[in-house]
């Protein structure tokens, strides 16, 4: 059997401005992960001679 969620639980969820506050802090996240050198899969020697 499936586990209800609480009205408090939904309603947090179901936030529209928690909801934003989450899509901004994940899209920092992935441009973090991006700028850092981790977005690529080619390697570096194969970077420098292009």
């Amino acid at each position: 059997m499936t586990q209800r969620i609480s009205k408090r639980k939904r309603f947090w969820m179901q936030n529209p401005v928690w909801q934003f506050i989450k899509f901004i802090w994940l899209g920092l996240k992935v441009m973090l992960i991006v700028a850092g050198g981790h977005g690529s899969t080619r390697s570096k020697e194969y970077q420098k001679s292009y």
